[in-house]
């Protein structure tokens, strides 16, 4: 659990600082239609083996993004669905963040689920927008092992930005084994608590990555992000206002001419890899995790690796 623990926490800063960093600041994310897709690869090398990532927006009333990662070589599989809903304050916005992410390692025959954290927006009325995680998530695992994360930021007086503190155990949350704290944009601390012996746990900053290999938009679907949105994106590098908003109103208003013609056939659009089914339905692990978790949705999304592995779109 603790090296789950330090992948996890060494995600966050890649999900939530890397647009901050690359552009100054948040930028408004294009909203997914649906059906969007989205795949690639981080090629890697005879060790560690391909990894593929697909995505597909599979719901637009709610926004519900499925997604799935894995690497055949080592047996590592992450599959899950993301939706977010925001709610403005005077200088906030406040995202909670629906969904969650089973991990699986096939080499230990161990099943992770993994809820999501809230966030919020700071320094709007700056004209810095940045995340900032809040509240708390947890991991659970097969094995018994769980971990509670608490993320603060940084207050008028006191305080660091992208702060946490984890606690690893089993059983009792309060009988924690492991304690981290730090700022998972930074580096962070683990003590074990039998020993008292703190160590340096993870420094997020010191973390190199691959690139994501994606395919050219002239071999993309239809469907496909880049290609899809090539218009808009190319009106955005121009700073042209007026062509980004006749680029962005025809992908909508196609959309909505869609979802119009499907309502009088009595269709609703077919998900391409992923499923909806019931909880219910679900293996009795994810049941038991998932409860652990506090992640108890009626339905879930499931990817179906068949119906990808026979899709005519690939990374």
């Amino acid at each position: 659990m603790v090296l789950v623990l330090k992948w996890f926490i060494g995600t966050l800063r890649g999900q939530y600082c890397s647009r901050n960093e690359k552009l100054g600041s948040e930028k408004k994310p294009l909203n997914p239609f649906l059906g969007e897709l989205f795949v690639g690869k981080w090629a890697g090398d005879a060790e560690s083996g391909e990894t593929v990532l697909a995505s597909e927006q599979v719901s637009h009333h709610p926004p519900i993004t499925g997604y799935s990662i894995w690497n055949d070589k080592h047996g590592v599989y992450l599959n899950g669905y993301n939706g977010m809903k925001a709610r403005i304050a005077t200088t906030t916005i406040s995202v909670k963040q629906n969904g969650h992410a089973t991990y699986y390692l096939k080499a230990f025959d161990e099943t992770y689920i993994i809820s999501l954290p809230a966030l919020h927006i700071e320094g709007i009325l700056f004209g810095a927008p940045y995340v900032e995680l809040e509240g708390k998530s947890f991991i659970h695992g097969s094995s018994g092992y769980s971990v509670s994360i608490e993320y603060t930021g940084k207050g008028y007086f006191s305080g660091k930005k992208n702060s946490f503190k984890a606690k690893i155990y089993k059983g009792s949350e309060d009988a924690a084994l492991y304690r981290v704290s730090g700022q998972w944009s930074e580096s962070s601390k683990i003590k074990d608590e039998k020993t008292g012996v703190e160590t340096p746990f993870l420094d997020s900053l010191k973390i190199t990555s691959e690139s994501l290999q994606v395919k050219p938009e002239a071999e993309q679907s239809e469907l496909e992000s880049r290609r899809a949105w090539s218009k808009v994106a190319a009106a955005i590098r121009e700073g042209d206002y007026e062509l980004i908003h006749q680029e962005k109103s025809k992908i909508e208003n196609d959309q909505r001419e869609l979802r119009k013609t499907e309502q009088a056939e009595g269709k609703t659009w077919p998900s391409k890899w992923f499923e909806e089914v019931p909880v219910s339905n679900a293996p009795e692990v994810y049941l038991t995790l998932s409860k652990a978790a506090g992640v108890e949705p009626e339905t879930t999304w499931t990817f179906v690796r068949s119906k990808f592995d026979a899709a005519d779109v690939k990374p």
